[in-house]
């Protein structure tokens, strides 16, 4: 795991439980992260597929700065490496 203070983005949506528990692990680990509701701020899949560079079909989609790490599985897998 990496132990700087680079920040966590967290693309999701108040609907999505695997958003919720990737926000709760953040906070339980207390690590900086910026959470950003897809649909409050009007982001639609092709404009999050863009952002990744792959097809989007599912959230929560999350980078470590501007790493890509995927989705709250790939974030589990990341924050034990």
């Amino acid at each position: 795991m990496s132990t700087n203070n680079t920040r966590y983005t967290i693309f999701g949506h108040q609907a999505c439980g695997f958003c919720r528990q990737a926000k709760a692990v953040m906070e339980q680990k207390n690590l900086p992260y910026r959470y950003v509701d897809i649909h409050e701020e009007g982001i639609s899949k092709a404009d999050l597929s863009k952002t990744i560079g792959q097809p989007v079909n599912t959230v929560p989609q999350i980078f470590h700065g501007t790493e890509y790490i995927g989705g709250y599985e790939a974030l589990q897998k990341h924050l034990a490496a």
